[in-house]
């Protein structure tokens, strides 16, 4: 039977799921049921209502409807997924609540934790720390996202869950193509415009090749504007400077201080953000049992300006910014997979490369109110005559040049799908290079006319080691080699034809190589000292022997994964088991227990004393390495299809423990200049994961999704107390609740025409930042720095925050208390005409212009709000060519 025109669109327009027909033998009408999408969650394809294990996947289809491109798009339409950072390719991704505070983006590359989410461009991994891959969302199949963790099959970046591209690959089927044009306007903002395209042809009966192209310019709708002091502009404060300072200026209160300038920076919507790409796919069949498939993909992305608001000045559109702002994300991936068929075993051999370069420049002003030598750098003080006292212009900035390489290569064989028992099992080998080199503009250059900084060492640089440009006062050069080798293996039995039992393990060896010097700490001897504990290397790198070795024998210190090269060696197995059950044929009940994992992380500067030693920070010593955290879950499921297959609810019920909760710190007032990463204690999570279906009518097709989430730190490491939030606060960044809906009506036309229309909202919970009680200081440094507050709400936690040694303007303690990242609803609409070939739509993002705090960014001492593009109307051509 011939599907009409509306069946058609229907089709190829379910998100989630799609529509297919049935035929009875006493009826010529079809009949509507909701028919699933394949996964691979399991590393084999299945459907995705069968698959014993929580999916939520979006479709190619759902993603073009939803006129999502970016990764920041497709997250919010997953809503336990959320995703922390500063813009464009500086993004980090939690999954059901497992969140904490990651190193702020100068030094992500240099200092930070591993990803608890792994991101997968198909079978490659290509996660990273703090800057997870930003890949435009051009010609894709499907996006899957596992809630909880993935360990067993996935690796040490799966701790709580895993997050998968799934590209289209080149159709034997003949030829095809395809072409995307879109244009927008943004409320005060730019012209947005993108093409997209694709081209898949068989140039011989055993061989086809896929190519795809983009390029989207999406215009800026942030302005840097004029500073001026009197109207919530940065005018500084000699009282900040000098308390961080550990009161360093005699008089603070009448200290003057230089206003920077950026006149010649002013310029409105200059956040602008440039994705252009190209994938080349070729698949090759030898036979009915063999086939290769290789692909490579390059993007560039390209930004300038930052994607986040000042809340001290008026609206929610101005920034401030002394120095220009720029990031060149440039990567190359090229990946290989080989599929075997011997007997009844199934074969795959995979395995990428990946080169990624990033060159940024960053406005780093706000470390003038941070940092400990603060006063040092740019103010003139201890002067004959405390009149001439005065801080200088703080302007400062941070250029960063890093490149990255990662090489994995995965064998596993699958035996037979069809026998009662079936088992996958492999093997993973996974190198990673990281090689970067930061300069800091600390000092104010009229105070410090030449610095000619140099590297302390120069075992594992890459520069020369300087003397380094005079207006430079601080670099990081390290190189960070991570090797890891697993062994994993997953069997199932069919103990009934209803009733399977699963186990799964993974051994993993992972060696961590970190080397380099900045241009105060020799990174690789420290490490080789503190790995070898040789008393002479000790004192070399400015350790007392006698009180490291005491550090270590009290618990204080560990230094047992450290070799005398100061190479970390860490492994460890971790299992996986699950029971499901097939109660009929449209309805699946399933329970796991899982691990995961992230590795520890080694410091720069670890073991040393912090620089205060009073108050909370009395005896402390920055850990050499934060040790590993664990995550265990325990989840029960179901999947169902009801009401005659028009009625889809999938639900999973979850509890999860994390143990040794890492997490990053800067504290460059009491510790160190330097970041370096911490355990903050235990936590848990409970919550519930759903997604629903709902064929309403003949035209009518509903989506919807939720999460909720009870997240509690259940223990506090004693040398956080008082700076961390305490036992019963919740983790950061997720809500309680979030949620989204989706619509899409259909109307046949005349001349074989179909128009729709689409409509969602997404609703995101308050959320709670960071895991440093410090917004009540960071409150305060605001209204000194710029004359007004920054309006944003506080929850308080404490009755005092440990984290300073100094009082606020009244002489009383700070209390702790964290900012909350308020809720917020987004709606977008769409009406579109189509046929077979084209389609034509126009679209309304942000229908009622809601201004989202999606994330409060602190790394400038003072808060910066990153929020979403204002209402936005545009419209959408396509066509299809077969």
């Amino acid at each position: 039977m011939k599907i009409n025109k509306l069946s058609y669109a229907i089709i190829t327009a379910l998100g989630v799921s799609s529509i297919a027909t049935a035929q009875t033998a006493d009826t010529a009408q079809p009949k509507r049921v909701i028919e699933t999408i394949e996964v691979t969650a399991t590393k084999r394809a299945e459907s995705i209502q069968d698959v014993p294990v929580t999916v939520s996947a979006l479709s190619g289809d759902a993603l073009e409807n939803l006129g999502v491109d970016n990764f920041q798009d497709y997250v919010e339409f997953l809503p336990n997924v959320v995703f922390q950072g500063t813009g464009p390719g500086q993004n980090e991704i939690y999954i059901r609540g497992a969140a904490t505070s990651q190193t702020n983006i100068a030094v992500s590359t240099v200092q930070a934790l591993q990803p608890s989410v792994a991101f997968y461009l198909d079978e490659q991994p290509v996660s990273m720390q703090g800057r997870n891959l930003d890949i435009y969302a051009a010609d894709i199949s499907r996006v899957e996202v596992l809630p909880g963790p993935q360990g067993t099959l996935f690796g040490a970046s799966s701790q709580s869950g895993t997050v998968r591209m799934i590209t289209k690959k080149p159709d034997f089927a003949g030829f095809a193509g395809g072409l995307d044009f879109g244009t927008s306007f943004t409320k005060g903002g730019e012209m947005s415009n993108s093409v997209e395209a694709f081209l898949n042809f068989v140039p011989f009966d055993n061989t086809a090749v896929r190519i795809t192209a983009y390029n989207d310019r999406q215009g800026g709708w942030i302005d840097n504007v004029l500073n001026d002091p009197d109207q919530g502009g940065y005018r500084g404060s000699s009282v900040v400077i000098s308390r961080i300072s550990g009161g360093a200026l005699a008089d603070p209160a009448n200290t003057p201080v230089v206003v920077p300038q950026n006149d010649a920076l002013v310029e409105d919507d200059f956040n602008d953000a440039i994705y252009s790409g190209v994938r080349f796919g070729i698949a090759h069949e030898f036979s009915s049992d063999w086939d290769v498939l290789v692909q490579h993909t390059a993007q560039q992305l390209e930004t300038e300006g930052v994607f986040a608001y000042d809340p001290n000045l008026q609206g929610t559109s101005s920034v401030n910014r002394f120095q220009p702002e720029e990031n060149t994300d440039t990567f190359g991936l090229t990946t290989w997979t080989l599929n075997g068929r011997l007997n009844e075993l199934e074969l795959v051999y995979t395995g990428g490369l990946l080169n990624r370069d990033i060159d940024s420049l960053v406005d780093y002003t706000g470390y003038t109110n941070g940092g400990l030598f603060s006063a040092y750098y740019v103010c003139s003080y201890n002067n004959a005559d405390q009149a001439d006292d005065k801080c200088l212009d703080p302007t400062k900035f941070y250029k960063e040049e890093t490149d990255t390489s990662r090489i994995t290569h995965e064998f596993r064989v699958n035996t037979d799908a069809a026998r009662d028992w079936r088992i996958t099992a492999g093997i993973f080998y996974d190198s990673q290079e990281l090689n970067t080199v930061g300069r800091f503009k600390i000092p104010n250059t009229e105070k410090f006319t030449d610095l000619a900084r140099e590297t302390v060492g120069k075992e594992g640089i890459n520069s020369n080691g300087g003397p380094f440009e005079s207006e430079v006062g601080f670099v990081n050069d390290v190189s960070h080699g991570i090797d890891q080798i697993a062994l994993f293996g997953q069997a199932e039995y069919d103990i009934t034809e209803d009733l399977t039992v699963t186990l799964g393990a993974r051994w993993y060896e992972i060696k961590d190589d970190y080397k380099g010097s900045t241009t105060t700490v020799d990174v690789s001897r420290r490490l080789r000292a503190f790995g070898s504990l040789d008393p002479d290397e000790l004192i070399a790198v400015g350790e007392d022997p006698a009180a490291v070795n005491a550090a270590i024998a009290s618990g204080q210190l560990d230094v047992s994964l450290l070799d005398d090269d100061g190479v970390l060696t860490v492994d460890d197995t971790i299992f996986k088991a699950s029971i499901d059950w097939k109660a009929t044929s449209d309805l699946l009940f399933f329970a796991t227990i899982s691990e995961g994992f992230r590795p520890p992380v080694t410091n720069r500067v670890g073991g040393g004393k912090s620089t205060s030693q009073t108050g909370a920070f009395e005896g402390f010593r920055i850990p050499v390495y934060s040790t590993t955290d664990t995550l265990q879950n325990y989840e029960v499921g179901m999947k169902g299809d009801f009401f005659d297959g028009v009625f889809r609810m999938n639900a999973t019920a979850f509890y999860s423990e994390i143990t040794d909760l890492q997490t990053s710190r800067f504290d460059p007032t009491n510790i160190s200049f330097l970041v370096f990463t911490d355990n903050v204690g235990d936590a848990e999570i409970m919550g519930i994961d759903g997604d629903m279906t709902w064929l309403a009518t003949d035209n009518l097709i509903l989506d919807a999704s939720f999460s909720l989430l009870d997240t509690e730190l259940t223990r506090i490491n004693s040398e956080l107390d008082g700076i961390a939030p305490p036992v019963g606060a919740e983790l950061p960044y997720s809500a309680s609740f979030s949620g989204n809906i989706r619509a899409r009506y259909f109307m046949e036309l005349e001349n074989g025409l179909t128009s729709y229309i689409n409509g969602s909202l997404v609703y995101t919970g308050d959320r709670i930042a960071s895991m440093t009680m410090d917004a009540f200081v960071l409150e305060e440094t605001t209204e000194l720095v710029y004359g007004t507050g920054s309006g944003l709400s506080i929850q308080q936690e404490a009755p005092v925050f440990a984290g300073v040694n100094y009082t606020d303007a009244n002489g009383d303690a700070f209390k702790g208390g964290r900012y909350i990242q308020d809720s917020y609803v987004l709606a977008n609409i769409a009406y579109g005409i189509t046929n077979d070939e084209w389609k034509a739509e126009l679209f309304i993002d942000n229908l009622f212009d809601e201004n989202a705090v999606l994330h409060i960014d602190n790394q400038q001492f003072t808060p910066k709000v990153v929020t979403n593009r204002p209402r936005t109307i545009g419209v959408r051509f396509s066509y299809d060519f077969f």
